[in-house]
């Protein structure tokens, strides 16, 4: 004999509204990170540099911001990164509005040659705030680093386990501000790491540290296009330029 069990409708209701509280807390409540890249005409490139200058100061401003920077490329200065973390979606695009991304975007349709590119990541052992505002000295030639990798389907989750290990390894060196590893939102296949770090010096002295041999391993194996360097982006800080 089948028992039916009556439900209220308030109980009813009480448990949806339950429901979608949770996944709304779930939608906010997650880091969001986003790597934007311009690529911008001569002509317009000091003052795009001076606006996504001001943008960057206000941001870090915000409570809901945790990171905001913005660099251009070493070997090709017209192509700027606006690189950004938030503490949930909601923080994010409420800055949209901000007169100052406002001016941005409105920059944007006359400066650029090619479409703005936002790439939208998922931090892997993330970083706090406190940790991602850690910052050179004023003594330090800082050298920043982004790497994107392309992984072969199938090799992704033997990336983030060699990275789990290596991670807490590689944020101990002396020498390193910040290093993070983040996952594409959309690419499960896809990674990028950013890795600050004091110097040259300190960066050689990370190539040589043993504990990257099992990564430098997997690139030279497990991607889609070799060499591995094709990934890398040498970046040059232009905002906010804080330092100890």
């Amino acid at each position: 004999m089948i028992k039916i069990i009556k439900i209220s409708p308030l109980l009813f209701s009480l448990f949806f509204l339950f429901l979608f509280s949770g996944i709304l807390k779930a939608q906010h409540s997650e880091t969001i990170g986003k790597l934007t890249k311009f690529e911008v005409k001569a002509e317009y490139l000091d003052e795009f540099k001076e606006e996504l200058s001001s943008y960057v100061k206000t941001s870090i401003s915000k409570d809901g911001n945790i990171m905001s920077e913005a660099y251009f490329e070493k070997e090709k200065p017209f192509v700027l990164w606006l690189i950004e973390r938030w503490k949930n979606v909601k923080e994010s695009e409420i800055f949209t509005q901000d007169s100052q991304a406002k001016k941005i975007n409105s920059l944007s349709k006359k400066a650029l040659t090619q479409p703005i590119t936002i790439i939208k990541v998922k931090d892997l052992e993330p970083l706090s705030k406190e940790e991602w505002r850690r910052t050179s000295r004023k003594e330090d030639h800082q050298l920043t680093i982004m790497l994107f990798v392309d992984a072969k389907p199938g090799t992704q989750q033997k990336f983030k386990d060699v990275y789990h290990v290596a991670m807490p390894q590689f944020r101990s060196e002396p020498g390193v501000v910040t290093y993070q590893l983040s996952e594409f939102e959309n690419d499960p296949t896809k990674f990028v790491t950013y890795e600050k770090f004091r110097g040259d010096d300190a960066f050689q002295y990370h190539l040589k540290f043993p504990p990257i041999q099992p990564v430098i391993d997997y690139l030279n194996t497990s991607i889609k296009e070799q060499p591995f360097q094709k990934g890398l982006h040498n970046l040059i800080e232009f905002a906010p330029l804080t330092r100890e």
